[in-house]
């Protein structure tokens, strides 16, 4: 997948490169104040974009966290889209300051996709899973296991990235895509997954455990 290995997403390049060329403009027509802005703007973009290397776990059956972020639902649902049945629902919520890079739950393949236009409510809120622009992948586990991996875009996200086509198969803890600019990813598993994240847990992009499927 693009981004693999790299320090700083893409995604990012535009955003660092523009406030850089800012940057430099006003510090030739000496702005001091504008240029110590825009200084700060590039380096909180080159903060936001980062793309660090994650230590993926091995455990047989695990699934791991696709964003880093903060636990915000856990909880049974009915998933009508793709799965049309009851399913367990995990949400992380990311702040601007989390990695936004995201990562594969499992070891699997994707069988289906889809994008929705949607409005752009803070992402924290569970109405979001609902109204708000999204991208999701319907997965096939190894283990033959489906679940659903929605990305979830918040008040200041407007762009979510998914690379995976359909037939694509990722292993555990890739990076898929990146969300910009604070956003979501709701987890839909099979009912009988052990969940072993709780609302208000901290979580770690292709490192934090999930839960386990039985």
């Amino acid at each position: 997948m693009r981004n693999r290995n790299q320090p700083i997403a893409v995604e990012g390049y535009p955003f660092i490169g523009l406030f850089a060329f800012i940057t430099l403009v006003f510090g030739l027509l000496d702005w001091g104040f504008l240029t110590f802005i825009f200084f700060l703007l590039t380096l909180f973009s080159v903060y936001f974009f980062r793309n660090p290397e994650r230590l993926v776990p091995n455990e047989p059956n695990a699934l791991v966290a696709p964003a880093d972020g903060k636990v915000v639902f856990v909880g049974e649902v009915r998933e009508e889209r793709f799965l049309k049945e009851e399913t367990l629902k995990v949400s992380i919520f990311m702040n601007v300051f989390n990695v936004h890079v995201n990562r594969f739950p499992v070891a699997g393949k994707v069988l289906d996709s889809y994008y929705s236009k949607g409005k752009y409510l803070n992402a924290s809120l569970d109405k979001a899973s609902i109204e708000n622009e999204q991208s999701g992948l319907l997965i096939e586990a190894e283990g033959g296991q489906k679940l659903l991996c929605v990305q979830i875009a918040g008040l200041v996200a407007r762009r979510i990235v998914s690379y995976p086509e359909v037939g694509d198969s990722l292993e555990r803890g890739d990076r898929y895509g990146l969300i910009r600019f604070g956003s979501r990813v709701d987890l839909y598993l099979p009912k009988n997954t052990d969940v072993k994240l709780r609302v208000g847990d901290k979580t770690v992009g292709g490192e934090t455990i999930v839960g386990y499927f039985q």
